[in-house]
């Protein structure tokens, strides 16, 4: 059953909030999921982000996703990349292959490694601390952002190690931080459906968690537009923003809509580009705690990002020199940094280079 607002709600009420940079409530960010006028969204979104941000910069940053594996047992029904193992079409990167892919991305201009993949049941920690030092002996500038909460938790698991001896030998190898993904809609009940043999809300959280206390950052997603309802969008970015005031684990946040083909999810529709404006609006407002908060222009195109730095999106993410897994479902808005910084320039902003930690590197 669908939660009913406050009569006492109102875009007034919410808007003297912000303007007082106070914090809106649960209750006040499904009000602002329903209410109809996007242009009173990006105008309360936008001035959080210029509270946070330069107002004048938009960051991207030149990386590639490097996926070494596409075999994975877990079975995400929104999941057009894995292959369960023994598949023929499953594949495990050599370390020729490996090196080969971040010698490309370093003469690009790269400066992170996203390194993600399946739960793939052969490669247990060893595995991870050798290909990490492997990478960091040849390319001590790379950043390493790598593996997902589900992969560090099954990596834990199958190493039979504690999730923090996990996270401590992959530190000690070479891992600087964490992407966010795996995070979906932090609500068991939804997870159930979308992946039922994946981690829970609270085992995402408490990786989070524990990768804070040992110093690992890492940043928070959100993809929503499946069978999720607005109040598990806000129930899910209630949980992001607590975790942040807890120990601050959290760099960034992005969002993006679920990509059905190919998918095993019945669901034959994506969610609008107002939706995801929508949705990049509230979570700017409603995430106080995040200075930076990065657009999906893999999933919605270079003219949907454009209007989305006016929505509270302040960082264009990554040029991508490579990515598998949104693609395995039909989408690739891959483009260039030049062609990054003529979109954000268009749109009447700053483009300037980052690294993951958001520290502008020199032009």
């Amino acid at each position: 059953m669908a939660a009913t607002v406050s009569p006492d709600i109102t875009i007034d009420t919410i808007a003297a909030k912000v303007y007082a940079n106070e914090r809106i409530t649960p209750e006040d960010a499904l009000f602002l999921f329903h209410h109809e006028n996007l242009i009173d969204l990006a105008t309360l979104a936008n001035y959080r982000r210029e509270q946070s941000t330069d107002p004048k910069v938009v960051s991207y940053i030149i990386g590639r996703i490097l996926n070494y594996t596409n075999v994975c047992w877990v079975r995400c029904k929104f999941c057009a990349f894995y292959r369960v193992p023994n598949h023929a079409e499953g594949y495990t990167l050599t370390n020729e292959e490996i090196l080969s892919k971040v010698q490309d991305t370093v003469e690009k201009g790269g400066v992170e490694i996203l390194f993600q993949g399946g739960l793939n049941p052969k490669l247990k920690i060893d595995y991870y601390e050798e290909t990490f030092r492997m990478i960091l002996d040849k390319f001590p500038q790379v950043i390493l952002h790598a593996l997902s909460p589900a992969e560090i938790i099954y990596i834990a698991h199958i190493s039979k190690l504690t999730l923090e001896e996990c996270l401590t030998r992959l530190k000690a190898a070479g891992l600087h931080s964490i992407p966010g993904a795996g995070g979906e809609i932090l609500v068991d009940r939804v997870r159930k459906i979308i992946a039922p043999y994946k981690d829970t809300t609270d085992e995402w959280l408490e990786c989070m968690r524990t990768a804070s206390r040992l110093g690992i950052k890492s940043t928070a997603s959100m993809m929503f537009g499946h069978v999720e309802t607005l109040e598990d969008r806000v129930e899910h970015l209630g949980r992001i923003r607590d975790l942040q005031d807890e120990c601050e684990p959290f760099r960034a946040f992005v969002t993006w809509n679920f990509q059905p083909e190919d998918t095993n999810l019945p669901i034959d529709r994506k969610a609008s580009s107002f939706d995801y404006l929508r949705t990049v609006a509230v979570s700017r407002i409603f995430l106080d705690n995040f200075a930076n908060l990065q657009l999906s222009i893999l999933t919605q195109g270079p003219k949907v990002a454009q209007l989305a730095l006016g929505y509270g999106a302040n960082d264009f993410g990554s040029t991508m020199i490579e990515e598998n897994v949104v693609s395995a479902a039909g989408n690739k808005f891959i483009l260039s940094s030049e062609e990054f910084e003529r979109l954000i320039v268009d749109a009447g902003y700053t483009p300037k280079r980052r690294n993951t930690r958001y520290e502008i590197l020199p032009a």
